[in-house]
């Protein structure tokens, strides 16, 4: 019980990150109701996609990834857009956890009148939380728990302060269309589904373990983006110089809701809750994304994480992003501005592909299947399409 809770923990963990923050103010033009449906509609169609992930990952043996996912169901093209999209979306997330982590680590120093440079505070980042990694799912795990219960402590504080100070009536109205920008945004924020190898790796292959793990974790993050919409939404004005809508047009989105909800609520608590809740997301999205991509590369390269091949593993994976952030800064913003694409190709459209070729092209399904045969695939597909076509319509 305790392993699964850990599990789940490390899917919340990954999912809701400092974006949720954003998520009212990406909705806001929408209308309340119509931001309820559209997350769950993204909750249900990632969460489809996880379970086809998992499928897939169960055909192979176990320590597979995505690479050997991809090579034996789509073959050299399928296996080269997974190489790209992923490294591409895992590296400028880990960049930019780097970059964070080491702007909140040089911020408490310099409260404690020690000045240090940027660079060695993002070293410093990466070795303590790269220590972590290193060790494994099950250290990981651990040291997830902790931020974790600080992490959704500071949520909860901050809906608390909020919920008094709900007002039904700024709840948005809002109209379908104006939601169409805040579908990859939404889409985005349930992108967990590349911890599923190796959760798959640390449950060994307990499917109902796995299925309830995935459930449960995708749930909690669903239900709490929910309930952190509707006490921003109740709380600030949709419209206005100082509304929400104006706040997604701003650029700083974060810092602007933070301003306007300490305002609305008149207590310094919540810049206190909100900067903790930023903080421990970095920390807890670094360690979720870089377990992702250590796994990962182990299984590109075929290279065992033990003795050596460990360190070599986690050489590759925390020295191209620090490396981005020490000598090429900017890179990793043009990175992250394309990271909604790649999370839709990896996790919403490589995997009905995947699922299809191996049931009924190459018949090499067997085991666990997930429900809604072809007409479910087709639909996901098409979805996952449309929204492409969407994001680089309104991008």
């Amino acid at each position: 019980m305790n392993k699964m809770i850990g599990a789940i923990l490390l899917i919340v963990g990954t999912s809701i990150g400092g974006g949720m923050l954003a998520l009212p103010v990406a909705t806001a033009a929408g209308g309340f109701l119509n931001a309820c449906i559209l997350m769950f509609a993204c909750w249900l169609a990632m969460t489809f996609c996880a379970f086809l992930i998992l499928e897939v990952n169960l055909w192979l043996p176990i320590n597979s990834n995505m690479i050997s996912m991809a090579k034996i169901t789509l073959g050299q093209i399928g296996q080269l857009i997974a190489w790209f999209t992923y490294l591409l979306l895992l590296y400028s997330l880990l960049a930019a956890y780097i970059s964070s982590g080491s702007d909140v680590l040089h911020s408490l120093l310099t409260k404690l009148n020690l000045d240090l440079p940027m660079w060695i505070t993002s070293v410093a980042v990466v070795v303590l939380l790269g220590a972590v990694v290193y060790q494994g799912i099950s250290a990981i795990d651990y040291v997830n728990r902790g931020f974790m219960f600080i992490k959704l402590g500071a949520y909860s504080l901050l809906v608390v302060l909020a919920i008094p100070h709900v007002n039904l009536n700024l709840l948005p109205l809002g109209e379908l269309h104006h939601m169409l920008g805040a579908v990859t945004v939404v889409i985005t924020s349930f992108g967990y589904a590349t911890v599923i190898p190796s959760l798959r790796a640390y449950f060994k292959g307990d499917v109902k373990k796995l299925r309830l793990v995935i459930l449960i974790g995708s749930l909690i993050p669903l239900f709490c983006y929910i309930l952190w919409v509707f006490v921003i939404q109740a709380n600030i004005p949709s419209k206005g110089t100082t509304g929400l809508i104006s706040i997604a047009a701003s650029g700083r989105e974060v810092s602007m809701l933070t301003h306007a909800l300490t305002t609305a609520i008149h207590t310094q608590w919540v810049i206190t809750c909100a900067n903790i809740f930023t903080s421990i997301c970095v920390a807890t999205a670094f360690l979720g994304v870089a377990l992702c991509l250590a796994d990962f590369l182990s299984d590109g390269l075929q290279i065992e994480k033990k003795a050596w091949g460990n360190v070599k593993i986690h050489a590759l994976t925390f020295l191209p992003p620090l490396a981005i952030i020490l000598f090429y800064p900017g890179a990793f913003l043009i990175g992250l501005s394309y990271a909604g694409i790649f999370c839709i190709i990896l996790l919403m459209l490589l995997p009905p592909l995947m699922v299809w070729s191996g049931r009924y092209y190459k018949k090499i399904a067997r085991g666990y299947r997930v429900a809604g045969g072809k007409p479910a695939l087709v639909i996901t597909i098409l979805l996952a399409i449309l929204v492409l076509i969407i994001n680089k319509t309104i991008g």
